[in-house]
């Protein structure tokens, strides 16, 4: 489809939008057995279509290469197999979950003898905005559907092929399953002015939930008029104290950093307690510079590693997205923990030590969505995490915070319980 006039662009979002809300209505009222079998109808389908989908997927993977993508912007737009099974185990797992939607909690007695609790409710219609990673186009739209919400879906220009794919596996498993096909609907145009609309149209859309880069998700957050689920940056952390396990310290520093380069869940800085930085950086160093990974590091790192590049103030707060890794000795945990809490994103951070002391006041005092004990950044993670799939993470402390799942997609309203009470 091919949108071009603004107007016509605002008749166009407006339709899908009118589409969506009356969709919502329906699948706020299915059974869960009823979007359950959508699911695994989609999960079945997609199996089936994998010839298709790499097709569709390399349409973009050329046209990506030819227009210069980065080779992480490439990576994160690959449709491999495994990926491809990822998104069916996901689809499947989500099925598996329990309906979120319905459920009433805190039933209580107050003085008055009314009955008073919550139940949980979907949040309507909830537009995903998202670039490159066409896997997203499921995850978002199983955990909308099963958590009794309908949504548009507009990914990046550079997976169009791979969406378009995508989302035509999930509507006919909508439709399979006796679902309105608006339930899920892909935004064709790939006019920016789409985004616009999308973000802008209160009386259809209720929540708006970025994943992209940092200028995608500052744009929305500041024009947005319709609430935003975010998080801006991924610059994320792992502090080897010096009561760590050099072992243990060694491999969740490889790991974090090295797992996948362009996912926001990558470790940017590493910060070393001096105490033991002679044992563990040149190990490190060697290990890293095997994988081709750019050390750039403070004054007291140069020490230890004549290679690195001297690190910038600008390095402290850049997410590279990028085989580059900054470095940092610090004196102490007062030292790291202020490192972090300055400089980070709120995203996730990590602690390696053998101190219960020493982790749990990391723990306590670290302000990130994330906070892991001897654990690698790269699990913070809806899948890992047990969630089925996430839609995506949030930094925000009002809603949802940290990897967002079924129970991210919700509200919770008041309900009471009486028999014929009346206030005196």
């Amino acid at each position: 489809m091919t949108v071009s006039d603004i107007q016509d662009i605002r008749i166009y979002m407006q339709g899908l939008g009118q589409q969506a809300r009356t969709a919502a209505t329906t699948v706020a009222r299915a059974e869960a057995n009823t979007k359950n079998l959508a699911l695994l109808a989609t999960a079945d389908i997609l199996d089936s279509a994998r010839k298709g989908l790499v097709d569709a997927n390399q349409r973009d993977l050329d046209s990506a290469r030819a227009n210069g993508l980065s080779e992480a912007m490439i990576d994160r737009l690959a449709l491999t197999p495994d990926r491809i099974d990822a998104m069916i185990e996901g689809l499947r797992q989500v099925a598996a979950l329990p309906d979120p939607v319905g459920s009433i909690t805190n039933m209580k007695y107050v003085p008055s003898g009314i009955q008073v609790g919550q139940m949980s409710v979907p949040l309507g219609v909830i537009g995903i905005i998202y670039e490159s990673r066409p896997n997203v186009t499921v995850e978002a739209a199983s955990l909308c559907l099963k958590s009794g919400n309908a949504t548009i879906l507009r990914g990046g220009s550079e997976a169009i092929h791979s969406n378009r794919a995508i989302a035509r596996c999930l509507q006919d498993g909508l439709r399979q399953a006796g679902l309105p096909r608006e339930s899920v609907q892909l935004v064709e145009t790939t006019d920016r002015a789409a985004v616009g609309e999308l973000i802008t149209m209160t009386e259809f859309v209720d929540v708006i939930i970025p994943r992209g880069g940092k200028g995608l998700i500052e744009r929305i957050s500041r024009e947005a008029r319709v609430p935003v689920i975010k998080h801006l940056d991924g610059i994320c952390h792992v502090f080897i104290d010096e009561q760590a396990d050099l072992c243990k310290a060694r491999d969740i520093a490889i790991n974090a950093k090295t797992h996948r380069y362009g996912t926001c869940n990558t470790m940017e800085t590493l910060l070393v307690h001096n105490g033991v930085a002679a044992d563990i950086l040149p190990a490190l160093a060697e290990a890293y510079a095997g994988r081709g990974v750019e050390l750039r590091g403070c004054e007291q790192t140069r020490v230890f590693l004549l290679d690195a590049v001297p690190a910038t103030e600008e390095d402290w707060s850049t997410e590279y997205l990028a085989p580059i890794l900054s470095i940092r000795i610090v004196a102490d945990m007062n030292e790291a923990i202020e490192h972090i809490n300055r400089y980070g994103s709120h995203h996730t951070d990590a602690i390696v030590t053998e101190s219960f002391t020493r982790a749990q006041r990391f723990l306590r005092e670290v302000d990130s969505s994330s906070v892991m004990v001897n654990a690698s950044t790269r699990f913070a993670d809806g899948f890992e995490y047990g969630l089925g799939a996430e839609i995506g993470i949030s930094t925000d402390k009002i809603h949802a915070r940290g990897p967002v799942g079924l129970e991210g997609l919700i509200s919770r309203k008041y309900i009471v319980l009486g028999d014929g009470h009346i206030r005196s």
